[in-house]
C-alpha cells in the first residue's frame, strides 16, 4: 500500500512539473477562447472555429476525463499546490505551528461562487468589447510574460498587484485560485462529464460521520453527495486514497486496471493534443 501511494505520488509529480515546464500557457490559450467567443457575439461577427480550437479541446477532454486538466495541467493549480505546500513546511517547521493557517471550509463554499460571477463579468467586457483594453489587469497575462521569462512592464501595474494577492492567498489556502478566481475553472464546472469518468460513492457503506473524503479534498466536496457543486471536482483523486472502506470508484478503472497506466495515459492525450493544437511549448 505505501509502495502504491509512493509511486502514485512521484508519478504526478513528475505530470505536473513536465506540464508546468511544457504548457504553461495552456490556461491562457484556453481562455483565450472564451475571449474571442464573447468578442465575437458582441460584434456579431462570424465565428472563427479555428481559433477556438484549443478551448473545444480542452472542454471536450474535461466532458470525457473530468477535470483532469484542472488537476493535473494547469500551471496555475500546480503554482498554487506548491505555495500552499511550501507555506505548510514553514508553518510546521519554523514557525512550530500544528495546525496549518487555512480559510475554513463553510466560507470556502461561499467564496467558490465568486468564479462564476468572474466568468459572466468577462464575459460581457468582451460582449461590448471592453476586455481588450483591460489587458493590463489581467493577473494571468502577467503570470504568462513571466513564464516566458518577460518581466510585466510598467502597463501590467496593476496585475501585478492582482497576482501577487492571489500568490498571497494560496499561501492560506489549497488550490485558492481554482476555486475561488478561475473562470476556466467556472466554465469546466458546468460542463457535463461522461459517467464512466466521475468518482462514485456507495453512500449506504459508508462510515457514519466519517468524511475523509472531504476532509482531504481541496475543494471541499463529497462525491454525490450534492450535484449543484459535483462540478467543482478536480479529479485529483485524493477522496479515493484515504476512503477506509474503499467506497469510492470510477468505472474507467475498470476498463484499465492499472490506476498509474491510466494516469499517464490522460496526460499522454493532453501532451499530443498540446503540441497538435500548438500550445505546447518546444514543440
Amino acid at each position: 500500500m505505501k509502495k502504491n501511494y509512493m509511486a502514485r505520488t512521484v508519478t504526478e509529480i513528475l505530470i505536473r512539473l513536465l506540464f508546468f515546464i511544457l504548457m504553461p500557457a495552456a490556461f491562457s490559450s484556453g481562455f483565450l477562447g472564451i475571449k474571442l467567443l464573447f468578442t465575437s457575439i458582441g460584434k456579431g461577427e462570424t465565428l472563427n472555429i479555428g481559433s477556438l480550437w484549443i478551448l473545444i479541446g480542452l472542454s471536450v477532454f474535461t466532458i470525457v476525463f473530468g477535470r483532469f486538466f484542472c488537476g493535473f495541467v494547469c500551471a496555475f493549480g500546480t503554482l498554487g499546490d506548491a505555495v500552499y505546500a511550501a507555506s505548510g513546511f514553514v508553518q510546521r517547521k519554523i514557525l512550530k505551528r500544528k495546525k496549518q493557517l487555512s480559510i475554513p471550509e463553510k466560507p470556502t463554499v461561499v467564496l467558490q461562487k465568486i468564479k462564476y460571477l468572474i466568468l459572466f463579468v468577462i464575459a460581457v467586457l468582451c460582449v461590448f468589447d471592453i476586455y481588450k483594453s483591460l489587458s493590463g489587469y489581467s493577473p494571468w497575462d502577467v503570470f504568462s510574460r513571466l513564464m516566458v521569462f518577460r518581466l510585466p512592464g510598467d502597463a501590467y501595474w496593476a496585475g501585478s498587484i492582482i497576482l501577487l494577492l492571489i500568490l498571497i492567498g494560496m499561501v492560506f489556502k489549497k488550490r485558492f485560485f481554482c476555486q475561488f478566481l478561475c473562470p476556466m475553472g467556472a466554465l469546466f464546472s458546468l460542463l457535463p462529464v461522461l459517467p464512466v469518468s466521475k468518482i462514485q460513492r456507495n453512500e449506504r457503506n459508508c462510515i457514519k460521520g466519517c468524511n475523509a473524503c472531504r476532509k482531504n479534498c481541496p475543494v471541499h466536496i463529497k462525491a454525490g453527495e450534492n450535484i449543484l457543486r459535483d462540478g467543482e471536482c478536480i479529479a485529483c483523486e485524493k477522496c479515493i486514497g484515504v476512503c477506509p472502506k474503499k467506497n469510492l470508484t470510477q468505472p474507467e478503472k475498470k476498463l484499465i486496471k492499472n490506476e498509474l497506466f491510466l494516469l499517464v495515459i490522460k496526460a499522454a492525450l493532453v501532451f499530443v493534443m498540446g503540441i497538435c493544437l500548438g500550445f505546447c511549448r518546444f514543440f
